[in-house]
């Protein structure tokens, strides 16, 4: 495997562990405030962006590669709002998606089509996982401050959660 492919690769995979401790974090800070729904959602956010980051690890492994487990990093614990809180993970995907970009940026510079074919999962997910926050983004702007739609809003969250974990389940 290319080196600086490897590097970049590693990067990811450090980036996607980060991602998991991240949305953990929003998890914990969730369930405290008695949002169990949302709660659910991130827990399987979180184990979503593990799998990314296994997939990663595998494939570097695979292709002669070394991957190497990153240290964990120490994500904030609290996060205001629930708005706040996505506000956090739309920015935090926005830089994800820059990364994945800038990998398969270099696999086309050092033509390396097997890694860029790779990849394109990732970008796809990307897209999926922008649109996924631009759209909970938009229903917590219409909800504002009132209780009764923010009770709405944390059941619907356990309904995207488990339609998302029944899918994975078809498909995997």
């Amino acid at each position: 495997m290319n080196k600086q492919i490897e590097a970049a690769l590693n990067d990811q995979i450090s980036k996607e562990a980060s991602s998991s401790q991240y949305y953990l974090a929003m998890a914990s800070w969730a369930e405290t405030k008695g949002l169990s729904g949302t709660a659910f959602f991130m827990y399987a956010h979180s184990d979503e962006e593990r799998f990314h980051m296994l997939k990663l690890v595998k494939f570097v492994n695979e292709r002669g590669g070394r991957a190497i487990v990153p240290s964990i990093t120490q994500p904030p614990s609290d996060f205001d709002t629930v708005q706040r809180m996505f506000e956090l993970l739309l920015a935090h995907e926005l830089t994800v998606t820059q990364s994945i970009n800038e990998v398969v940026d270099i696999c086309l510079k050092e033509k390396d089509y097997t890694t860029h074919n790779f990849m394109q999962w990732y970008v796809s997910e990307q897209m999926e996982e922008e649109a996924l926050a631009r759209s909970i983004l938009d229903k917590l702007n219409l909800i504002g401050n009132e209780k009764g739609g923010m009770y709405l809003f944390d059941r619907e969250m356990l309904e995207i959660a488990n339609s998302s974990a029944n899918a994975q389940k078809n498909n995997g």
